[in-house]
């Protein structure tokens, strides 16, 4: 486990910002998530066996999870992801390995984690720092708040979701903000009871 308090490094490529989703020398950010219908990323249990049961899923997770580099995830879901009652739940099932950075304000609670780097800074330098880890590849963003985040300061490329047949009623919201976010669909597969979807942020509006 490490932690970093986080300072502005000038000079590295994230920064350099031209307009929505125009970056010079940039890392793609994706956003990956599974989603019911009534728009629910989480019960308001958080428990995840909803997402499963309904068959085969398509390429788009596999092709997605091999376009990763590294991780940014927000605190919250850290946390769940690791509550003791549940076991812990590996990204990608244990199929991905690769840096993973959590942001948080709580830097002096972390846990011994050797697989995690805690970073407690800003969300545009966060996401700065997972670019440069994941190399060639692209940032994949993991959390609703922390996504949202990185959607309303233009940060994320695009969206990858499996859409299952199923109404939660309730939880986590998959985007809530005042901004409108306009999304351009790039690709749709329907291999069975789950739709994969993907869409490339065009900018706020």
């Amino acid at each position: 486990m490490s932690a970093k308090m986080c300072h502005s490094a000038g000079g590295m490529g994230r920064l350099v910002w031209v307009g929505w989703g125009v970056w010079i020398g940039m890392t793609k950010v994706l956003w990956h998530i599974t989603m019911s219908l009534d728009g629910f990323i989480a019960p308001e249990d958080d428990s995840v066996g909803w997402m499963f049961g309904h068959g085969a899923a398509g390429a788009l997770g596999v092709e997605t999870m091999e376009r990763t580099g590294a991780v940014l995830s927000g605190r919250r879901g850290y946390d769940l992801g690791n509550r003791a009652r549940d076991g812990e739940r590996k990204l990608y099932g244990g199929m991905w390995a690769g840096p993973v950075f959590v942001l948080t304000h709580r830097i002096d609670e972390v846990p011994a984690d050797p697989a995690v780097t805690f970073l407690s800074c800003g969300v545009a330098e966060a996401v700065e720092i997972a670019g440069e880890a994941a190399g060639e590849k692209e940032v994949g963003v993991f959390g609703a708040n922390l996504a949202g985040q990185c959607l309303e300061k233009g940060l994320v490329d695009e969206i990858a979701v499996h859409l299952v047949p199923i109404l939660l009623g309730g939880g986590v919201r998959l985007f809530e903000s005042d901004m409108r976010v306009r999304l351009r669909k790039i690709r749709c597969d329907d291999p069975g009871q789950i739709t994969d979807l993907r869409f490339a942020v065009e900018g706020a509006g």
